[in-house]
């Protein structure tokens, strides 16, 4: 499972306000059972106040949606089935805000 790589959330029951996870942990840990992923949210329940460097906005299929990398998780490997699209060319911008998080700058 490449890093970067965006799948379809597979809660049925959060995939209404949160459609995408993208995986955020290094292939170099692909042999670990689970996954470090962060949620992608439909743009309108994310807060307004967010910092953009916290909550960077992407669109993917047409829908807008933001990184919120503080509620980043692990999840089971095996879940995650769907793939959608890689954000590898955005990859600094959802660095700096795990950068953000773990340093508050």
């Amino acid at each position: 499972m490449p890093q970067w790589d965006v799948y379809q959330n597979p809660s049925a029951r959060l995939r209404d306000e949160i459609p995408y996870l993208v995986d955020l942990q290094s292939d170099l840990l692909g042999g670990l059972d689970t996954r470090l992923v962060a949620p992608l949210a439909h743009t309108r329940i994310a807060s307004a106040g967010l910092p953009r460097r916290l909550c960077p906005a992407f669109t993917i299929n047409g829908l807008s949606v933001v990184l919120l990398p503080q509620e980043a998780g692990p999840i089971d490997a095996r879940l995650l089935k769907r793939r959608v699209v890689s954000l590898r060319a955005h990859s600094h911008d959802i660095v700096g805000a795990l950068d953000a998080v773990i340093s508050g700058i």
